[in-house]
């Protein structure tokens, strides 16, 4: 592919649902690298720079190469990448310094752009360094804005005694070199990251494969997978949302729900579900080393709001009686709200954190557990609306035809189901892989009670909504397949009755145009008013001889009136006997 092809710095598109002519400027660093660019008139290809397949070196990797002398961490990825070659993918990540796809987005940049675009990018720092001691009634937080900080603090130890946890938004080059040169992290920790693809095709160079289980039991991180899901109030505020994604490091989109449109909602509001993951790694303390944990986090999006104004805080409501002052969550992104939430850690909590490191991932896990339930009120919800749609069709009827509404609304109803029995076996594979990592086998005898342990019951109930929700998708979809069977049943028995309506028409006036032509067939036709007469003799009968032909259900109605005449007769004969 010729690199002219990507020759402009910027692409103009008309904004969508706009109310007037102006165009909208499109900044090639805040799109994502997705084929639906193309709707948007910006060329993209998935492959342009080779697929899975390619033995060769990347089309457009000495593009963006850069020197790994001075960066140990990238030196170590590259080496090894040749015996494990899906770590290639973080390499070409690191380097890009975002979604290696992107590339061909940024290089459209003019240079000195470009040359700050990356350098924003692979510096791009937002860490929170957590010591939690044991017998402090609050953790102790420190804030790290570039990757200079960052290093002071890795060579700085924590308190005695206690367990330090490094949450970062969001990764960058420098970070990931930092962290996993300093705390030797192993690379596939970062690799499972960067990506939010829920599947693969064939030839997809980021795929990630699964681990048999013996290879990865015994590995101190694990990677969970959510969705957030967000309300925007206009269309614009949806595509905004889109460019804040746009400049995330890590691969994040938004799946628009925009077939669910109803009654009930904004016509002009888009509900979206934001594909979201968090990563722990864990270094457990041993004879000459604290407890370290690294906890990687999604940026936000600001703009829109969370559905419903978002999960419920994590705590009862104070009574009347209760004089004690609160604070109140910020509700401005993920990593303020955990950081506040962190902080409300109960001293129990905090205590059980030496014996179990996990532990330190609880607040963060009670939000994703939060997030499910939130997306399965509003899968609850939308189910509920297909269903009014099948079973009252006119309350839902849409402005496209004025015939066959009822057709045109079902299909669509039909449309809105498969999308939900598509989303609900990836959604509820999440939810089980969550479960499985958090809440592995215990030995016999074993009884865990710390705030990780606290929260398998409410994962199991996430779990069950989601059984429900595909038991309740395939149960609507069975009536919905039967009410179509029993639509075109009712339909073909209307066609059949129409279609026999014409049948007798034709039987009655065939013979009689025949009849008709036969005797026009004179010259004379003065002569036909002394034989007119002939006509009716000769067409009725036959007529009705060709109805008796084609009306084979004749006999059988008039052995039907025979039987019951007879039948008829035979009581009256014996009412008079009895007289």
């Amino acid at each position: 592919m010729d690199q002219s092809t990507y020759d402009r710095g910027s692409l103009s598109s008309e904004t969508k649902n706009s109310t007037n002519d102006d165009q909208e400027e499109l900044d090639l660093n805040e799109l994502i690298p997705d084929r639906k660019l193309e709707h948007v008139g910006v060329k993209y290809d998935d492959y342009f720079n080779g697929d899975i397949y390619d033995d060769s070196i990347c089309r457009f990797e000495q593009d963006w190469e850069i020197d790994p002398k001075e960066r140990p961490y990238l030196n170590h990825i590259k080496s090894v990448s040749r015996a494990w070659p899906h770590l290639r993918y973080l390499a070409q990540w690191m380097e890009v310094t975002t979604s290696p796809t992107k590339w061909q987005l940024l290089s459209r940049l003019p240079p000195q752009r470009l040359s700050e675009v990356r350098e924003e990018r692979a510096r791009r720092t937002e860490i929170a360094a957590i010591d939690f001691v044991s017998g402090q009634p609050a953790p102790i937080i420190e804030h790290i804005t570039n990757p200079e900080a960052l290093a002071a603090c890795l060579d700085k130890p924590a308190a005695p005694g206690a367990t330090r946890l490094y949450v970062v938004e969001d990764l960058s080059r420098d970070v990931v070199e930092q962290l996993g040169s300093k705390l030797d992290i192993d690379p596939l920790f970062f690799r499972e990251h960067i990506n939010d693809y829920t599947w693969y095709n064939t030839r997809d160079p980021w795929v990630e494969l699964p681990d048999l289980d013996i290879v990865s039991r015994s590995r101190p991180y694990f990677r969970l997978m959510y969705m957030q899901p967000r309300y925007f109030k206009t269309r614009k505020s949806f595509e905004k949302a889109q460019r804040q994604a746009g400049k995330f490091n890590v691969l994040r989109r938004l799946d628009a729900d925009n077939e669910h449109e109803s009654p009930f909602d904004d016509k002009s509001a888009t509900v979206a579900l934001v594909r979201s993951k968090a990563s722990l790694w864990i270094r457990p303390a041993s004879n000459n080393q604290q407890a370290i944990g690294v906890l990687l986090i999604d940026p936000s999006i600001t703009e829109g709001y969370p559905l419903w104004r978002g999960y419920r805080p994590f705590r009862n409501a104070p009574l009347p009686s209760d004089q004690t002052t609160y604070e109140v969550p910020p509700r401005t992104t993920l990593f303020r709200d955990l950081l506040f939430w962190i902080q409300q850690t109960p001293q129990q909590d905090i205590d059980a954190i030496e014996n179990n490191p996990r532990a330190v991932a609880f607040r963060i896990l009670e939000i994703i557990c939060a997030e499910w339930l939130t997306l399965s009120r509003y899968i609850t919800a939308r189910l509920g609306q297909i269903e009014w749609e099948i079973e009252r069709p006119e309350w839902f009827r849409i402005d496209k035809q004025e015939l066959q509404r009822e057709s045109i609304n079902f299909n669509m109803s039909l449309k809105k189901l498969h999308t939900w029995r598509r989303r609900l076996p990836v959604y509820r594979a999440m939810v089980a892989e969550t479960r499985t990592k958090l809440f592995p086998d215990h030995a016999p005898g074993s009884n865990r009670q710390d705030c990780i342990a606290r929260l398998e019951k409410d994962f199991a109930i996430v779990a069950s909504h989601y059984d429900d929700l595909l038991s309740r998708t395939e149960r609507i979809a069975a009536v919905a397949t039967a009410v179509t069977a029993i639509e075109e049943s009712r339909r073909a028995i209307e066609q059949n009755k129409t279609l026999g309506r014409l049948t007798y028409l034709a039987v009655i006036f065939a013979p009689l145009s025949f009849v008709s032509s036969f005797f026009s067939m004179s010259a004379d036709l003065a002569g036909l008013s002394q034989t007119i007469w002939v006509y009716f003799c000769v067409a009725v009968p036959i007529s009705l001889l060709v109805y008796l032909i084609v009306d084979k259900n004749w006999t059988n109605n008039l052995q039907g009136a025979y039987n019951k005449t007879k039948a008829v007769k035979g009581r009256t004969g014996i009412f008079d006997s009895k007289r």
